[in-house]
Parts: C-alpha cells; structure tokens; sequence
C-alpha cells in the first residue's frame, strides 16, 4: 500500500479492523489502547497557539477523532491515508499541518488539493479561509464552469493553496503561461478513492509528472479502495493509515430505512412522505439530471419549495442552489451524485434516495450528508421491484438489515390525482426548457427558478387559460 518500500503503519482505534488487502500482511501495526487517556485540545496534538485561537474562533472545541489520529501524525512529517465516516472532521485533519507547515516556512504555490466536485471544492477553500484568516493565506478555486481567464489572474498571484478539480487544472497547467506547480510541498487527496479511481486517471498521471517527487501526500475518504496498485498511484512514501471504526460506516445517530413501492407510484410516495416530514429539509439523490430536474419541477407544482443541483447546470446557479438551499430559502434540494461527497449542509434533516445508487459505496457517502458532527437525522431508501438486489448490496455493505418506513398506502394512492397533474406539466416545462436552450442565448431565463403559469395551474389559480392553450397546443404537435 506504499510506494517502493511497500511499508505502511496503520493507527486505529475503537476495535477497527485493517481490511487491507493480503499483500499488506508485513504491515506494523501501531495500536492505540482505548484505555489510553484521551487527547482533550488541539493545543495537545501539537498544534500552534495561533491556529489553536482559529480553531476556537470556529467554534471547534475538541478534536474529533480522525483529528486526534492524523495531526500527530501529519506534524511529524509522515504521508497519511484518513479514513473515517461522513461529518467526522476529515478537512480539519489535513488543513491544520498544512497551515502550520505554512506557518514554519511561507511559500507560494505550497499545496495542492484536488478534488472530484467543483462544490467541494469551494467548502474547503471556505475553511481554509477561516482557519488561516489570521495568518494571511491566499486560496486559489480552480474549476470548471468559470472563466478560465478569471482564474489566470488569480493564479498569477501565486497564491499559497490551491485547490481544484482535475480537469481545469491540467488546462491551466498547459496553457496558462508562468503557472507550475514545481515547488509544491503537499498533495491533498479528498474523497481520494474517487480520485483516484478510473474517471480522473489520465489526469492525475499527468498532474503527479508535474510536481515534485519530494513531496507529503494525504488522501482522505469515507470510503477507501482496497487495491494496493490504486494507492501507489498516488506516489506515497510510508504511509501511516488512520483509521476510525470500522472501514465503511454509517453514522450512529442516522435512522436508516426503506420503502418499498412499485416503480410507478414512486413520485406520490416521495410527495407524501415530504407532506408527513413537513418543516424538515431534505436532500433528494437522483440517478441523472433529468431526473432531478423533472422532480424539482413536479414538486414545485404542488407548492413545495424545490431546487434542483446537477451538472447540466451552469457554475453559477449550481452556487446559487447550494446558497439558496444553505441559507434555508429553499427546504428541498433535488442532486445528482455531484452533491453526494463532501458537503457540509448542517440543517439537513433527512435524505431520501429516490434513485438507488448503483455503487453500493455511493449510499454512504449520500446518507452521511445528514447526522454530521454528532446530529442525529434520517434516511429514506427508494426500493422499486428493478432495485432489491442493489438493495440487498448495500445491506450486506454496512453490515445492517434495515427497517421499512412505515406507509399508509390509501393515503398515498389519495395523491395519485394531483401528483399525475403535476408529472404532466413537469413534463411540458420540460420540453420548454430544452427549446429554451436551443434559442439564442439572451432569451434563455433561469430554468432553476422559473415554473411558468403551471403552479397556478395546479392550484386552480390564474392562468389556467394559458396553460390550456400551451397544452391543447402540445397535443396538436404530437
């Protein structure tokens, strides 16, 4: 799991089994007792005063585990692979070494850090931000979906952290004149199974030729792959692996359960248990982006405040959702599994997989954007008579049977009516939108705000000769 010396030392705690793969069996393994006493303050693991008042600032007390484990480590010059559950601290775990690395020595262009979301992206930049405000340290967001000419200026700049995705950054590595990343000191992985995974593979063998070889590396994830050959792709030099609990978990406080229903009423069941959840938030994981987006629109018709976040949407409205869904303007997000890693969204109460992910690893990462930091939440998983085997995955996957929600099916088959109403206009707003995109750029509106005269429609209000003639004329072009 190492680089040429095939050594790594594997920290763990609360009965955590090393599940690497037979080839690690000459692994040392350092354990640390449980009845050891527990490290109470940042200030204890060796972190600086200054950064120790940041962390406080934060509102940070004590260490989180992942923390405990993987900053000793970090200070002490070693290469890390974090492992630890969703909402458990992982950010702070890399970010505080790398800002006392900073501290210890100043330098432009010290560190890097990719990861596999543009959304994740800016939350890290976010907390480095605030953990480094008082020491002065200047971050770089380097993704897709924004001008590239934008992000040359800021580059220019030379800033101390970088962070981005893959792609956009080897754009700029190859046409953005006097940027290069020689003198860096630190490679950061996040969600680095993902990374390093096969959909960024040409990306991070061209970015790992680009920086230097001396180097520390940390990769951190909720879920880590098993194969030793991935791991050494990532050019480590004795890792230390950090683990807590056991290797993929769920949260303790999460309510995990599931419905299953025929494929064809899964849109009532949706609305109805929105309709029993009432005054909570939730995050609703769909399989592709039309999807996301045919759903946002049918709730929005029945007057629930949706938003969707996919990747056929622009930069700018996917912040803009994510913004709107943060600050609690809007109590339902509608994502595709560009929202299922990393993000930090404190309020929400209940996520519920509409769509069941086909990577079984893929539900912890969705059902772990509630229940983070110690809050307790729910989670509801769509099973569809096409779904019982993945199903059946990813039980045998967190080692759990879990139990069904219970469902009042009259109730739900109450709703078919109004629910059928509004799958018909989802479907015209639909249609709308993609002859928006085909027009000339100036007269495309907001596709994720705009629902036309169809919620008034639905709810009997004006407009409902409009929408007539907009239907009667859908009819006559079929």
């Amino acid at each position: 799991m190492a680089d040429d010396s095939g050594k790594s030392v594997a920290i763990k705690t609360d009965g955590a089994k090393d599940e690497d793969s037979s080839s690690d069996d000459d692994n040392s393994n350092v354990n640390i007792a449980e009845n050891d006493k527990p490290v109470k303050t940042f200030k204890d693991l060796g972190v600086t005063e200054v950064l120790c008042e940041a962390c406080e600032q934060l509102g940070w007390k004590t260490p989180t585990k992942i923390q405990v484990e993987a900053i000793p480590v970090a200070l002490q010059g070693k290469d890390v692979i974090g492992l630890a559950e969703t909402g458990s601290g992982k950010t702070g775990a890399f970010a505080l070494p790398i800002l006392q690395s900073l501290l210890a020595s100043a330098q432009r262009l010290h560190t890097l850090i990719l990861t596999p979301t543009r959304e994740l992206a800016f939350q890290i930049a976010e907390q480095f931000e605030a953990l480094g405000s008082s020491i002065g340290v200047k971050t770089a967001v380097i993704v897709g979906g924004i001008d590239m000419m934008s992000q040359s200026l800021v580059l220019a700049k030379k800033p101390h952290i970088v962070i981005a995705t893959p792609g956009r950054l080897i754009d700029h590595l190859e046409n953005t004149k006097g940027f290069s990343l020689r003198a860096l000191k630190f490679l950061v992985m996040d969600e680095a199974d993902r990374i390093l995974n096969m959909d960024f593979e040409t990306e991070v063998d061209k970015i790992l030729k680009v920086i230097p070889r001396d180097r520390r590396t940390f990769l951190f994830s909720a879920t880590m792959t098993k194969k030793v050959a991935k791991l050494q792709r990532a050019a480590l030099k004795d890792p230390v692996k950090c683990a807590v609990n056991t290797k993929y978990s769920t949260v303790e406080k999460l309510q995990q359960y599931y419905v299953f229903i025929p494929s064809k009423y899964k849109d009532c069941y949706l609305v109805s248990i929105i309709n029993e959840l009432a005054g909570n938030s939730f995050m609703i994981f769909c399989s592709t982006c039309n999807n996301a987006q045919r759903v946002a629109l049918l709730l929005r018709n029945l007057g629930i405040t949706a938003i969707p976040l996919h990747g056929q949407m622009s930069q700018n409205k996917r912040l803009g959702s994510l913004n709107k869904f943060k600050s609690k303007a809007r109590s339902v997000l509608l994502a595709t599994d560009v929202a299922s890693r990393g993000l930090d969204i404190p309020h929400v109460d209940c996520v519920i997989n509409y769509d069941i992910p086909t990577h079984s690893k893929d539900y912890i990462h969705r059902v772990g954007r509630t229940a983070r930091a110690g809050r307790s939440g729910k989670s509801i998983t769509f099973v569809t008579q096409y779904d019982v085997e993945l199903f059946q995955r990813i039980e045998t996957l967190i080692g759990k049977k879990l139990p069904a929600f219970p469902t009042q099916e009259e109730e739900v088959m109450m709703l078919v009516e109004r629910v059928s109403e509004a799958q018909r206009f989802a479907r015209i707003e639909m249609k709308e939108q993609g002859e928006k995109r085909k027009r000339p750029r100036g007269e495309e509106g907001d596709d994720t705000e705009q629902s036309s005269g169809v919620r008034k429609k639905v709810r009997g209000g004006k407009g409902t000769r409009d929408c007539s003639v907009r239907i009667q004329l859908c009819f006559s072009r079929i």
